[in-house]
């Protein structure tokens, strides 16, 4: 009684269209798609693909411009010359990137700021390369500025790139997820890039190229970084959650709570308030600090208002935890909530004494006092709404500064 072993294959074969869209799929799309990622997932990727398709496109612009004006520069070219300035653009721009790594942890604070301003900067990086074109005698300054921005930009995109993969990955497929959106970045590069070398053929206008693309480059940046989905909470997504919790009692979802942060913040945009400032920035004399001071007895943390700098200033004390600092930064909010409603008030019912409706006459102390009242109620309350939103209260990520209030103890 001999017995025959037959191999049986576990999954049937498939026709040659699925196997094609299943190689093409293990290459874009991590294992056990679509429930292997976040909903918003699929945006993301696409407004990535965009920007890297537009990005590898204006690589070859710039490169093209860059090896014409390198030589161009000298009177008489050599290939050590050209050599020995294309070393010292690029080493100009590795110590860029070295100095800016010191930013820490303010790549976790405001990775999507950082990570727009990241390719801002890209695309002037990229302008000044073009400009070398008209003024080829400047190669090597020019070239090397280009390159300290472009470096710093690049630093600033792979260090916020990690925490934006994870927020989609669900479950252990961080790595997965981050092989397969590099994929889909390096096969949009490739295909922007076969595309500009036809069109540079043809001897396009660099200043009408450069604005197409980086118009274009920008646009999908904006809306990829606008696309992720976090659920923890930073000064922007505070600012959103706050604001909506004092108006209407709602705390945003996290679709809602991302879709109406701020991205892009100016330099010089005045800031309202101010979280884990110097005692010396926040009061303008120590009277203002000795009237207020038991109003926060219980707290690990003092807020008031600086009229001649109209900003909120959140003081944390020594002992202050996660949780004080979420408090304290609640606490600004609420009292530059009445500042503001009473400037309006100002505004509206009084421009004789004060045509401009100056916050400096305003009685603030009374509105400290207010405040404390409606933080003691209300704090709890939006803790919980919060949470129930999916946002984690346990970690701040709100970026407060380094000084802290500690007592003074008698000799």
């Amino acid at each position: 009684m001999g017995a025959s072993v037959r191999a049986v294959p576990l999954q049937s074969p498939l026709p040659p269209a699925e196997e094609v869209m299943a190689f093409i799929r293990s290459y874009v799309v991590p294992e056990g798609f679509p429930d292997s990622v976040t909903p918003s997932y699929v945006p993301y990727m696409t407004w990535r693909a965009l920007k890297h398709f537009f990005g590898g496109a204006m690589g070859v612009f710039t490169t093209r411009t860059l090896l014409s004006s390198v030589g161009v520069s000298q009177s008489k070219v050599t290939p050590g010359a050209i050599a020995i300035n294309w070393i010292l653009k690029d080493g100009a721009g590795r110590v860029g990137k070295m100095l800016f790594a010191r930013q820490g942890k303010k790549f976790d604070y405001d990775l999507k700021q950082l990570r727009f301003s990241s390719d801002l900067l890209l695309e002037i990086g990229a302008g000044i390369e073009l400009a070398t074109a008209a003024f080829p005698q400047f190669f090597l300054p020019m070239a090397c500025v280009a390159n300290v921005v472009k470096n710093v930009a690049a630093v600033t995109s792979t260090s916020t790139r990690t925490p934006i993969y994870k927020a989609y990955a669900r479950g252990e497929n961080i790595g997965d997820v981050t092989a397969k959106g590099e994929s889909v970045g390096n096969i949009a590069d490739l295909l922007g890039t076969g595309l500009s070398i036809f069109i540079s053929k043809r001897n396009p206008s660099l200043v009408t190229s450069f604005a197409f693309l980086s118009c274009g480059y920008l646009l999908s940046s904006y809306h990829e970084v606008r696309s992720v989905v976090l659920n923890t909470l930073n000064r922007a997504r505070f600012t959103v959650a706050v604001d909506s919790f004092i108006k209407t009692g709602h705390i945003p979802s996290l679709k809602e709570g991302n879709s109406q942060e701020t991205i892009f913040n100016p330099p010089w945009r005045h800031e309202p308030i101010a979280i884990g400032s110097r005692f010396g920035e926040a009061f303008q004399e120590p009277a203002s600090f000795v009237a207020i001071r038991p109003l926060f007895e219980d707290e690990r943390y003092m807020v008031t208002y600086n009229p001649a700098k109209d900003k909120v200033y959140a003081l944390l004390k020594d002992q202050a935890k996660s949780d004080d600092i979420i408090k304290a930064a609640f606490h600004a909010h609420v009292l530059l909530h009445f500042i503001n409603a009473s400037h309006a008030r100002k505004q509206m019912n009084s421009r004789r004494s004060d045509p401009y409706g100056n916050p400096c006459n305003m009685d603030f102390m009374a509105h400290i006092a207010e405040s404390c009242k409606i933080v003691s109620s209300s704090y709890g309350t939006f803790k919980k709404k919060a949470r129930e939103q999916g946002w984690i209260m346990s970690e701040s990520l709100l970026n407060p500064g380094k000084a802290r209030l500690c007592p003074v103890r008698p000799q």
